[in-house]
């Protein structure tokens, strides 16, 4: 199993390039930007910086949207960073949460996400596209392959992963529910003609080393509180009975959410989220039990853990981290 970072641009650009060098140093083998641009810094500067200060590490969005920026300058943008990386972009793309709220807009449709995919799939892998009736090629990109990622929740998102991503991005560690999402991933897949075992699989979620169980939970409480902004937005397209309720249950007691906080800890906002959700979308306690869940994540099929490094202690967490990583290295 892989292990990435990702880090929340909200810290003095210096010490987020730090934590990249320390990261790819344990062995980590991606890192992410978190893509908000009016809540936290613009990510592609960063990434700019961190594709010069690392040599190893695959760097990309965990997650940007199609329509804060046209898929055009996405494109342009991925291709620029491959030539100054030698290649180390990848794509994380969703149907957008804060960077599009903060704006006063709705996630964008899965049809307008599947079209800028193919759209910035085939710029920076060196094809032309038809845009309104403009034919459009970026003539000075390296052509490679852009490995993307489809980070979704509901049946019909995580099937359009499995027909068209690379990978799948699940924002959670919990191994019962990522086992629900594959089946719809799996299914778009072979309806696509795809092999299922071909696409790779993210868990994203915070995690906290501790013995001290309730500092721990404290630290990562905002996670389950954002994953309920898409929860909602599930709930609200689906009828539940298609929905499980370990995933839909929680966000009964939630009564709002302030995108001014968003990802940080001890968010008032955060507080309706008991203990036992924290524990089962985040990973949190001793090293050991850490271990024990991270093999129960590579047995359903996770193929990277990526770790959303914003908890507090950032550097303690790797260095924690530093344990498991290189144990793990090319695990399946």
């Amino acid at each position: 199993m892989d292990y990435g970072v990702t880090l929340k641009l909200d810290m003095a650009p210096e010490r987020s390039l730090a934590l990249i060098r320390q990261a790819e140093a344990i062995g980590f083998t991606h890192g992410w930007v978190f893509d908000s641009h009016i809540i936290w810094i613009e990510p592609y500067p960063l990434l700019t910086l961190m594709a010069h200060q690392t040599t190893r590490m695959r760097l990309g969005t965990c997650v940007t949207n199609p329509a804060v920026r046209d898929p055009t300058v996405t494109a342009s943008l991925l291709a620029t960073l491959n030539l100054l990386s030698g290649g180390r972009m990848e794509l994380g793309i969703g149907r957008g949460d804060s960077s599009r709220r903060v704006l006063g807009k709705r996630p964008t449709s899965l049809s307008t996400l599947e079209a800028a995919i193919g759209t910035i799939r085939t710029l920076v892998g060196g094809g032309s596209v038809d845009i309104d009736g403009e034919h459009l090629q970026l003539p000075w990109a390296s052509p490679r392959q852009l490995p993307v990622w489809v980070a979704a929740y509901g049946p019909k998102a995580l099937q359009l992963a499995g027909r068209v991503a690379d990978g799948v991005i699940l924002q959670f560690a919990d191994p019962d529910l990522i086992a629900w999402c594959l089946q719809f991933v799996h299914a778009g897949a072979r309806a696509a003609g795809r092999d299922p075992g071909s696409i790779q699989v993210m868990a994203a979620a915070p995690v906290w080393v501790a013995d001290d169980l309730a500092e721990a939970r404290e630290r990562v409480r905002w996670f389950p509180a954002l994953v309920a902004n898409h929860v909602v937005d599930l709930v609200s397209r689906y009828d539940p009975s298609e929905l499980p309720d370990a995933l839909t249950a929680y966000i009964r007691d939630r009564t709002g959410y302030d995108y001014r906080h968003h990802a940080v800890v001890g968010s008032e906002h955060a507080q309706f989220v008991s203990d036992d959700v924290i524990d089962r979308f985040c990973i949190v306690g001793p090293l050991a039990a850490q271990r024990q869940r991270l093999a129960a994540l590579a047995a359903v099929g996770v193929t990277q853990f990526n770790i959303y490094l914003m908890s507090g202690d950032e550097e303690a967490t790797l260095e924690a981290y530093r344990a498991i990583v290189p144990a793990s290295a090319g695990d399946a």
